[in-house]
């Protein structure tokens, strides 16, 4: 029954993966949602999607991944980002991902796992035909080929998908006049970890695996690549060189700060260097350091507003809001309200603790929001400037804001109500306080017959 439990494992390691937000907490910077929203729009256009309309996003995990889960939206693990050498490696993985979305591999992944239950189910059949007739070796035969011929059928459907994602990137990297060296790189790095964990090539091993063999991939995509008017394009200076930041930015935010200091050491006084260092620093509580390596960045480009998010950040989080709010303050102007930026100054503006500073702080945070309402810190921070000030029927409206993207729908559903109720009857924050509630109440029975089928599901 080994291979039947092998299948299972499969899909059910699938099932997880389709569950992001839920299983994976996810990473917002400004500054590397920027660089990724730039490097992959000429992708999008090739693609044939529009790049307002796909989004980008980053997972808190080490592990080297990349993943499309339904609607148009890739996930990169900061994992990924570390193990890259180059922009183009990540454009690489970015094309392949479009690939699963315009080959509507998501959609199509049913169709995969019907025809694999198919196979199972008839070989069920006859394998109890078998055993009713006396045969019971026999009837044991013919189940575990039929589950063998099921796993078969579903893992060669999913390495069909990725291959045809394969070579869709590789006509999006075309299109785009983005050279394939970074995508063959890439997946030589992915050969090189499979050697080093002793994974088989074997054309037997390969069998059993959700993806193509990394080596056959190699090959096929070189024959591709080297024939391509963009083989031998030129990498992108300005993309590299705000890769090489946004690198070591994660790095330095996600790493262990003593790992961090060994691989970008005093001796790097580069622009990657200093932000590796100053996140470490301020990670391990240095502050004196993390602040002096601020600095540092300021004094390179005084109006980068992302190293003086920067120093706002070390200044805020070491308790010292009041002289965060300059740094802040030029950043939030320097990026037009990035909500990222924006909320963040907004949040320093409240920790003052100066009633002074309360209508600005509604304003900022109001702009943010505006800009992007997935922002549950953003609405919290509002909710507690309105609640200060008075406003309690908006401080309800923006905690179900928040509770509602916390997936908590009671209570997102009790506090649109209330708001409801305290606001002036026909406003867009009355009809906004309607449509949050009926929102809070779709997602809660949805909740609730989801949770009704596992109970009923046979065990």
């Amino acid at each position: 029954m080994r291979f039947l439990a092998r299948l299972l494992a499969i899909l059910a390691a699938a099932t997880l993966a389709a569950q992001p937000v839920a299983a994976q907490s996810i990473l917002r910077d400004a500054e590397t949602e920027a660089f990724l929203d730039e490097i992959a729009a000429p992708l999008i256009e090739a693609a044939g999607l529009e790049p307002e309309n796909v989004d980008m996003i980053l997972v808190g995990d080490r592990s080297i991944n990349a993943f499309v889960a339904g609607g148009q939206a890739v996930y990169i693990h900061a994992g990924l980002i570390e193990a890259a050498d180059t922009a183009e490696e990540v454009q690489g993985v970015i094309a392949h991902e479009l690939g699963h979305i315009t080959g509507g591999h998501i959609l199509r992944y049913s169709d995969g796992m019907a025809s694999a239950s198919r196979v199972s189910l008839l070989s069920m059949i006859a394998g109890i035909g078998a055993a009713l007739a006396g045969a019971g070796e026999a009837a044991m035969g013919i189940l575990a080929l039929g589950q063998q011929a099921a796993l078969g059928q579903f893992l060669s459907f999913s390495r069909a998908q990725e291959s045809s994602a394969d070579f869709a990137g590789a006509q999006y990297l075309s299109e785009a006049g983005i050279s394939g060296r970074g995508s063959l790189a890439f997946f030589g790095k992915l050969l090189n970890m499979e050697y080093r964990y002793a994974y088989s090539q074997s054309d037997e091993a390969g069998f059993y695996r959700t993806h193509p063999l990394s080596g056959d991939r190699i090959a096929a995509l070189r024959e591709v690549y080297e024939q391509d008017p963009a083989w031998d394009a030129p990498a992108n200076a300005r993309n590299q060189a705000n890769f090489e930041r946004v690198k070591a930015k994660l790095v330095g935010y996600i790493g262990k700060p003593q790992a961090t200091l060994r691989d970008y050491p005093e001796t790097d006084q580069t622009v990657p260097g200093l932000y590796a260092r100053a996140y470490a620093y301020h990670q391990s509580a240095r502050v004196d350091l993390a602040l002096e390596t601020a600095d540092k960045l300021l004094a390179t480009n005084p109006d980068d507003p992302y190293f003086l998010e920067l120093k706002g950040q070390v200044l805020l989080e070491s308790g010292r809001p009041e002289e965060s709010l300059d740094p802040l303050r030029r950043a939030t102007a320097l990026t037009n309200s990035e909500p990222l930026i924006a909320s963040m100054f907004g949040h320093a503006l409240i920790a003052t603790e100066d009633d002074a500073n309360f209508a600005e702080a509604e304003r900022v945070l109001r702009a943010a929001v505006g800009r992007d309402r997935l922002n549950p810190f953003a609405w919290y921070q509002l909710g507690v400037v309105y609640a200060a000030r008075g406003d309690t029927a908006r401080a309800r409206l923006a905690t179900a804001e928040q509770q509602v993207m916390a997936g908590q729908y009671p209570l997102a559903l009790r506090s649109a109500r209330a708001a409801e109720a305290g606001l002036e009857h026909g406003t867009p924050d009355w009809i906004r306080a309607q449509d949050i509630g009926m929102q809070a109440r779709a997602l809660l029975e949805r909740q609730c017959e989801m949770q009704r089928q596992r109970n009923c599901a046979p065990g």
